[in-house]
């Protein structure tokens, strides 16, 4: 299947992020606005430009988005907040819609802000978080396992985004996996795509897709050394898909493995976020008949121009088109 014939059929599927869905918000700050305070002594930061984009599962929504996916839905936690406002209308003004999101008063709603200097675009700040560190309030996922079978009812692919590192905290829980899971053997005909950065061992029965780095921990982990065929076969993925950047990927399956090799960029502009484009293009490829080979490559293709963009970047049809 050719990368213009995924694109052809992309348009007429739907896709549900379900997980840590997070604001960025990239602030612009002039080093000549640094004066000390008047209060504290303490010099300012002075922002004079702020632009705000869905993060963590949202820039896998972003991506969809990008490569024109029909129907696109996001299933998560967010904060009664400001942060939460911003980041419902970013997803809304990129055809993502946050109905099916849980809000609640309880929570802050997930957000990195990222300073950059105004006279040479460069991060060269702490970043400041805002992070949830207790457990999930129990009405917020009871409200998450609520709504999650009708809406994987309602589309064709379910992209899990597990992006929290702490045990607490975190938009997919114990109840929230294994329900999801469940799921996955519920509807075999879906695509289930998982990427979690601490806890690939303890999903079941979906396609998953660890870095090599999070492959080799979780493989350690389990059996105590790096074994990929015998991480799948624990956690019984239809395919495990390890990410070895520039390289190209890895596909694990019961009949064996395969490289899917791609061309390394020399000097890419911006790294962050290259695997949500890659799990955004190969899992709508699966969707729409390509083999896991075919799937491999088309991710890795729309991965090669998002890292060529500043930023979270996505891919456009006619840039994959003209890569292809």
């Amino acid at each position: 299947m050719t990368p213009a014939e995924i694109l052809q059929k992309i348009g007429g599927l739907s896709a549900l992020v379900v997980g840590d869905i997070c604001l960025d918000r990239w602030c612009t700050y002039d080093p000549a606005e640094g004066e000390p305070s008047r209060e504290t002594g303490i010099p300012r930061i002075g922002v004079v430009e702020t632009v705000v984009t869905p993060g963590a599962g949202g820039t896998v929504a972003n991506n969809l988005a990008a490569l024109g996916v029909g129907r696109i839905a996001v299933l998560g936690a967010i904060g009664d907040d400001g942060s939460g406002y911003e980041l419902s209308h970013a997803l809304a003004a990129r055809g993502a819609s946050s109905d099916l999101c849980v809000r609640s008063r309880a929570i802050q709603t997930f957000t990195y802000t990222k300073l950059l200097n105004a006279t040479n675009q460069v991060e060269d700040q702490p970043r400041i978080d805002f992070i949830n560190t207790r457990p999930l309030p129990v009405d917020v996922e009871h409200a998450l396992l609520d709504r999650l079978p009708m809406a994987i009812e309602q589309h064709d692919v379910i992209l899990i985004a597990d992006q929290a590192e702490t045990a607490s905290g975190g938009v997919v829980t114990p109840a929230v996996r294994d329900a999801i899971c469940d799921l996955a053997l519920s509807y075999r005909d879906k695509i289930f795509f998982a990427d979690s950065r601490t806890r690939v061992t303890e999903f079941r029965h979906v396609i998953a897709k660890p870095n090599q780095q999070e492959a080799e921990g979780a493989s350690t982990r389990f059996c105590g050394r790096i074994d990929y065929p015998a991480l799948r076969a624990h956690i019984a993925a239809p395919l495990l898909i390890v990410t070895h950047g520039g390289e190209g990927v890895e596909l694990f399956t019961e009949d064996g493995a395969k490289w899917v090799k791609t061309t390394p960029e020399p000097n890419p502009v911006d790294i962050c976020g290259a695997g949500d484009s890659f799990s955004a293009g190969m899992a709508m490829a699966l969707a729409a008949g390509a083999s896991p080979l075919e799937a491999a490559r088309f991710g890795n293709i729309v991965a090669s121009i998002t890292i060529m963009k500043k930023g979270t970047g996505t891919a456009s049809p006619a840039e994959v088109l003209a890569k292809a």
